[in-house]
């Protein structure tokens, strides 16, 4: 009977070491997600592993769950009144889907860029300070400190720093989105969502986001949906390949795109369909 205390007793410091480091490598854990929008399923069975400060870009055509997956990261899913969901996303070791968790500090954890810049109508300054000041910064001290930083840390303070009471939306379409990954940096988030950010950029403003992208994998969890192939190869450390709904396969991003174990993945990847 002893031994068996002690070999049960032993099994669970195994269990909650195994999960300390799974908490240490991965930022989020999804264990048999499924979601449905009304009757319609969107994501099935998803487990997924994505691991702290790097890049992970989710890939496949439009329709299969990308941005579905995404959205449930920090819940925003949620804001679809007929979604339903199974399953749990482990973030730091507690299921985002628990009732105890508050929503306003998971999407202040887990920001968010979109795919068409979002500005406020408000002048550049307030729009980096709007966070901040949601979450009870007021003075002005600090407020600038924060929105120099946010901005040096988007790439977009040099080409600001003397117009920060204009018009955001007097910015061009690549500035606006460096402003709107200043304003989610301003709350110091651990993790970043991008959904397809640089679809409706030009060339130039596309590669200074991922040169931006590349920089800020150092300190931040970034996950990405892109449409495109070029992008994911260019930028990310893992990728993830979903197709109706399904993970198809989730490996190191140079492993996906030269030697796949899924013939979907590679019919995908070399344009067969999609």
């Amino acid at each position: 009977m002893a031994l068996m205390k002690t070999v049960v007793r032993e099994k669970n410091v195994e269990e909650k070491l195994q999960q300390h480091s799974e908490e240490n490598v991965n930022v989020f854990k999804a264990k048999g997600l499924n979601l449905w929008y009304g009757n319609d399923q969107a994501l099935k069975n998803i487990n997924l592993d994505i691991k702290k400060n790097g890049v992970t870009a989710i890939i496949g055509p439009s329709g299969c769950g990308k941005s579905t997956f995404l959205k449930t990261l920090n819940r925003m899913v949620e804001l679809v009144p007929i979604v339903r969901t199974t399953g749990s996303i482990n973030y730091h070791g507690v299921n985002i889907f628990d009732t105890s968790v508050n929503l306003v500090e998971l999407r202040s954890s887990v920001g968010m860029v979109f795919q068409k810049p979002n500005p406020f109508p408000k002048s550049i300054y307030d729009n980096v300070a709007f966070g901040p000041r949601v979450h009870g910064i007021k003075k002005k001290a600090i407020l600038n400190d924060i929105v120099e930083k946010s901005l040096r840390s988007s790439g977009l303070w040099e080409e600001v720093k003397n117009r920060l009471n204009e018009s955001a939306l007097g910015l061009s379409g690549g500035q606006q989105q460096r402003l709107c990954i200043a304003r989610t940096l301003a709350v110091e988030p651990e993790v970043i969502l991008m959904d397809e950010p640089t679809s409706a950029l030009d060339p130039k403003s596309t590669l200074k986001i991922e040169e931006l992208i590349q920089e800020l994998k150092e300190n931040y969890s970034i996950i990405i949906v892109t449409h495109n192939m070029q992008q994911a190869a260019r930028i990310s450390d893992k990728t993830a390949f979903f197709l109706n709904g399904e993970v198809v396969e989730y490996d190191d991003t140079d492993i996906i795109f030269s030697t796949p174990n899924d013939k979907r993945t590679e019919d995908y990847i070399t344009g067969r369909f999609g």
